[in-house]
């Protein structure tokens, strides 16, 4: 894996000029937390690295909640996304396999995917909820991104992950390749220190496959338990990076809407006849994780679940998947 570098400085530096030609999007924060921001060269300083996780799923970007599908896309500035953790940048993947099919591509999203340099963030540390490696996704990108980047001691590092992201840092200048060890190292003992936190904060959960086993094999006792405190909000798959179901709106003038749907809204199912497959609400609450765990899993190669725990951070009912689970495999 190829590494380089660059001062801390000259990396805020070049953000400036880049900022004059691309549209730069970057999680920032303070202390209490941090989401994703448009760039501007006030908001360099606040530029959040190596923490999980921005409460914005990356799929906000490239799925906007609402969007006129018939209209012409307007030409846009090169866009980068700084700060993005592995758990989305990983979902992101089965989001390429959706709407990239070769037979029925989303061109609005294509050229979005195109459009975008991708800079993931190692996470040196966990949040309450993380539990990507449950589900054998480590908390760096070593995959899907263009570029991963890391900040220590004064120095910003990056992982090369992609041609794409290449040929990007090749253009700033003050980039060198990184040939200190110790440096290496210091990255990898935080690696194997955030990866001791998932173990042992999940140690008693079950894996992705397993779950998908649980879930398929359920009662509807434990669906009726869990869902007795779900209020239908729809926040667990608004938040969730993996979740895309839509709504397809015709509009006078030939035009069409695309509208973000939820299946844990009422009438999710419902059909013009009236009838409705999910009308009692456990089977509407269980639906999810069947579609997550178990028929996603068969039509895709990617992971419809990647442990970033906003669901859980995200629910009115503080209903927590992971407990379910648990549950489950005891």
């Amino acid at each position: 894996m190829q590494y380089k570098s660059i001062k801390k400085d000259d990396w805020d530096k070049a953000l400036e000029q880049l900022i004059l030609s691309h549209t730069i999007i970057a999680g920032t924060g303070d202390g209490s937390g941090h989401d994703y921001e448009l760039l501007k060269s006030s908001g360099i300083e606040r530029i959040v690295y190596n923490k999980p996780k921005p409460a914005t799923p990356l799929k906000s970007f490239f799925l906007p909640v609402r969007e006129n599908v018939t209209s012409p896309a307007g030409t846009e500035k090169p866009r980068i996304i700084i700060g993005v953790p592995n758990c989305d940048i990983e979902a992101l993947s089965i989001l390429d396999d959706i709407y990239l099919d070769k037979d029925f591509t989303d061109t609005l999203y294509r050229e979005r995917r195109e459009n975008t340099l991708l800079i993931s963030t190692d996470c040196f540390g966990t949040q309450e909820h993380c539990h990507c490696l449950s589900y054998d996704i480590k908390p760096y990108s070593e995959r899907n991104a263009d570029l991963a980047i890391i900040s220590l001691d004064s120095k910003i590092i990056f992982r090369v992950l992609s041609q794409k992201g290449e040929e990007f840092i090749s253009k700033i200048e003050g980039i060198g390749t990184l040939s200190d060890d110790s440096v290496l190292k210091a990255i990898e003992q935080e690696h194997r220190l955030t990866e001791s936190k998932l173990n042992e904060s999940n140690r008693d959960l079950p894996g992705y496959k397993q779950t998908g086993e649980l879930v398929s094999g359920s009662k509807k006792e434990i669906w009726e338990k869990y869902s007795s405190h779900c209020v239908s909000c729809g926040a667990c798959t608004t938040i969730c990076p993996t979740c895309t179901c839509f709504l397809l709106i015709d509009k006078p003038g030939f035009e069409k809407v695309k509208q973000m749907d939820a299946c844990q809204y009422p009438g999710f199912e419902r059909v013009a006849g009236g009838e409705d497959a999910l009308f009692e609400l456990p089977h509407r609450f269980r639906n999810r994780y069947m579609c997550k765990y178990v028929w996603k899993p068969q039509k895709f190669k990617s992971l419809a679940c990647t442990g970033c725990g906003r669901c859980i951070e995200a629910c009115i009912g503080k209903i927590s998947k992971n407990e379910l689970f648990r549950e489950l495999a005891g």
